[in-house]
């Protein structure tokens, strides 16, 4: 696995050598002391290509799974590196991928690729593009698997955040004030818990219907989301008092909507909310995974969105370090508000 200690892939690693599999893992070594004793890792640059080899020591592979690939000269390196030594090549890519503006809610690995909102989903879709026609040209073994919204404990998945993450928008609910959503909240989405995801990926591992093909791996649970965003509010409701000690939680949550392409007319360039929303968790989307589950007879995701919320909130009060401030992102929520509020008075 390159990569391997990630929000999708570190569940990945975890249910891989529980069951006893020879893993390895191919990273920079950031997160070595979480990785389980049996796996072993290779600590190095994956462009730096000589350590890489010596690192891999002339091994062969069953799967070689890319995590950690996102524009074409990532995959066209790992071609290079692992042409012949494995027996498949798993590809992350993205449900972002999908063609925007959605022309259908219901989604299938057949609909068309295309975003114009979005480089990183335009980059995902360049390298399934390079990657299928290695195989047709070529016979190389990929897998490629499409994931949506996946989380896990270390963050609670929110719409609108700034790039220190969800702590932000769960302490501006724990403080009473008013939390941005875009539209009018009543897009339906999809979130999978990490671990759901992991069994879905580890089923395609080593299977022969999944060479040559793509699939998406999601739960089958739709919320819209205000309703997301009240099941966060009432995690951290529901979280002990003394874990919330210093702020008084509130549920329901203050929501408070605002339109997405005015978000993201007005965010901050590092926010990227016209990636974010308009070419992602803006359009109702409602994935069809009967391919996945005809590949992987038995698959099925298991983890409720409120109950995942409930472990990310738990965990993350327990985990002060997980805490991080973001003053700027909170002003700019407070203006936003106030500009739309303003706009009101002035019709």
């Amino acid at each position: 696995m390159i990569g391997g200690t990630g929000t999708i892939s570190s569940a990945i690693t975890r249910q891989l050598a529980e069951s006893g599999h020879e893993l390895w893992l191919l990273n920079r070594g950031t997160r070595k002391q979480e990785v389980p004793g049996s796996v072993k890792q290779v600590i190095a640059d994956i462009d730096d290509t000589d350590s890489v080899l010596a690192g891999l020591a002339g091994e062969t592979f069953d799967a070689v799974c890319e995590f950690i690939g996102f524009v074409p000269e990532q995959v066209e390196r790992d071609i290079r590196l692992f042409r012949g030594r494995t027996r498949q090549y798993v590809y992350i890519s993205s449900a972002s991928a999908y063609a925007k503006p959605v022309r259908s809610p219901y989604i299938t690995e057949g609909t068309a690729l295309a975003n114009p909102h979005w480089q990183y989903s335009r980059n995902k879709i360049a390298c399934e593009e390079l990657l299928m026609r290695e195989y047709r040209d070529n016979g190389f073994p990929v897998t490629i698997v499409r994931p949506s919204h996946t989380y896990c404990e270390r963050g609670v998945p929110v719409s609108i955040h700034g790039p220190k993450g969800s702590w932000p928008v769960l302490k501006r609910m724990l403080e009473g004030k008013p939390v941005l959503v875009h539209g009018d909240g009543s897009s339906l989405w999809t979130l999978t818990w990490n671990e759901d995801f992991a069994r879905g990926f580890i089923g395609l591992l080593g299977n022969p219907k999944a060479i040559g093909e793509a699939f998406q791996i999601m739960s089958d649970e739709q919320l819209t989301w205000d309703q997301i965003y009240e099941c966060v509010g009432q995690a951290l409701a529901a979280a002990s008092p003394s874990a919330a000690s210093s702020c008084s939680a509130v549920f329901p949550p203050r929501l408070y909507h605002v339109a997405s392409d005015f978000l993201a007319a007005v965010c901050p360039a590092d926010y990227d909310l016209e990636g974010n929303l308009i070419g992602d968790k803006a359009a109702t989307v409602i994935f069809d995974c009967t391919k996945l589950k005809r590949a992987v007879p038995g698959f099925q995701a298991t983890t409720r969105f409120d109950e995942g919320v409930r472990r990310c909130v738990n965990y993350i009060l327990a985990h002060p370090e997980l805490q991080v401030e973001d003053p700027e992102f909170d002003q700019w929520c407070d203006k936003v508000i106030e500009a739309q509020e303003q706009a009101k008075k002035m019709i």
